[in-house]
């Protein structure tokens, strides 16, 4: 049950942190941090493993069959995988310092689209009324008219039929970059 938007101040709690410690490298470098050195790495590495993170764990936990793996809420699992899904891409987007071509390019479009697409299913989400264990409450129960929830229900299909392919997409470009970027940066020389 996402009511509210805990997760989304933490998030942006976050963002203001990592944002000054950008702003203090750049004041003390006078320049903006490069991908490839110590700081601009750094963003990278972080920001990709918490979206690795925001793709893999919630997904474990939701599907999840054994008792071992079924630990804590699925509303808690939600916020974290929100809550990695906009810090990690932050990380991930001051790690390009601000230069969108080629593959990297492409990666981050992706990864502007996943979060933009990650907000409208959150969106989506609260508008189906579930317990605090995220299932979905009967329309009876949950006290609103049936068909509006089967409306939510159809639109939250749709809108995962659209996130996960964008991910899976966005993985797989970001992959493929971290690979280069090790041949081309740290092999070859």
């Amino acid at each position: 049950m996402l009511r509210g938007a805990k997760e989304l101040w933490l998030a942006f709690a976050a963002a203001v942190v990592i944002t000054a410690m950008y702003a203090l490298v750049i004041y003390l470098s006078g320049n903006i941090p490069a991908a490839g050195e110590f700081y601009g790495h750094t963003l990278g590495i972080v920001g990709f493993l918490l979206m690795l993170m925001t793709e893999t764990l919630y997904s474990l936990r939701k599907r999840s069959r054994t008792r071992v793996a079924r630990w804590g809420r699925m509303s808690d699992w939600l916020q974290f995988h929100i809550f990695t899904g906009i810090v990690g891409p932050y990380m991930v987007l001051l790690h390009s310092s601000w230069k969108f071509n080629g593959l990297a390019g492409a990666t981050m479009l992706l990864t502007i689209v996943i979060v933009i697409s990650g907000f409208i299913g959150r969106y989506i989400y609260t508008r189906i009324p579930r317990t605090l264990d995220g299932i979905e409450v009967d329309s009876a129960v949950g006290g609103i008219q049936a068909s509006a929830l089967a409306q939510s229900r159809r639109l939250m299909a749709l809108w995962h039929t659209i996130h996960i392919p964008i991910g899976m997409a966005l993985f797989m470009a970001a992959l493929v970059h971290i690979a280069a970027a090790l041949y081309y940066a740290t092999l070859l020389k």
